[in-house]
């Protein structure tokens, strides 16, 4: 039996409480609520093995929506003191340890994780799904992708599973303002020869500086239209306040000015 796999067994026997799969020397409970109108013995069913609560191997006619080595979407139903739980379509929920985290999770919020067997022989789920990843996508350089943010290394960058499949990176320099559990939408900038991809979450740099001009109006107006400080402000100020450089700044500001929409004074930056 391949625990955590949907695979065709053959019906060995039927009881009054279900019918067993499997061989001579391995079999499997399907329970009786399972078991499809007319089955008889002989017959092969697709079916998902798992452990019930009990720790017993089970099986389901029922689809999953993750089984091992594949990465999904899930979405967190409890948490508790070691680790918390995830729906992943049957009666039985997912366990992902604490030390399987990347990030404090909240219930109701969905996390895109990887199905493994543990030293147990138990389903377990990880958010480092970095080995699970796909490196085949038909994604090229400039294409515009959405991707969900699993993990974050700050001497490295941030790690994405581009459309919940693919291995992809953005590196440290451009990981401002990005968090874990985010989903973003970002550019590639290079397709690796392993065919991982490198991502920046900013457009083009022409296309980039309206989003900025409209983000430094939009903080303006938070600061009641008078900005504390001018373009010449630090680098560590521009990105606490924007999430962009000093230079990304710097031509969205100037821009701004050349339309008339902002005034520069040596103390601050003003909407007219």
């Amino acid at each position: 039996m391949k625990l955590g796999q949907i695979q065709k067994l053959k019906v060995i026997s039927k009881k009054d409480h279900g019918i067993y799969l499997g061989d001579e020397n391995e079999r499997v409970l399907l329970p009786a609520k399972q078991v499809p109108e007319g089955t008889k013995i002989g017959d092969e069913l697709s079916v998902f093995c798992y452990r019930d609560s009990d720790d017993r191997l089970i099986c389901t006619t029922k689809l999953p929506l993750i089984t091992v080595g594949e990465v999904a979407r899930l979405k967190v139903l409890q948490k508790t003191k070691i680790g918390t739980f995830l729906d992943m379509g049957l009666e039985r929920d997912l366990f992902l340890p604490y030390k399987e985290h990347t990030t404090v999770l909240k219930e109701g919020q969905e996390v895109v994780v990887a199905m493994y067997v543990d030293k147990s022989n138990r389903l377990a789920a990880t958010m480092k799904i970095y080995q699970y990843l796909n490196t085949d996508s038909f994604y090229k350089k400039d294409d515009e992708v959405k991707g969900y943010v699993y993990e974050k290394i700050d001497s490295f960058g941030c790690y994405v599973a581009v459309d919940d499949s693919y291995s992809a990176m953005i590196p440290r320099q451009d990981c401002k303002g990005i968090e874990v559990g985010q989903d973003i939408t970002a550019r590639v900038v290079e397709v690796r020869e392993d065919g991982k991809l490198t991502l920046n979450p900013r457009k083009k740099a022409y296309l980039q500086m309206e989003d900025d001009m409209v983000t430094v109006l939009k903080v303006l107006e938070e600061y009641s239209g008078i900005l504390p400080y001018n373009d010449k402000a630090s680098a560590a100020v521009i990105e606490n306040d924007f999430h962009m450089s000093k230079n990304a700044f710097k031509r969205a500001v100037g821009h701004l000015y050349k339309n008339g929409k902002i005034e520069i004074t040596d103390q601050n930056i003003k909407i007219l």
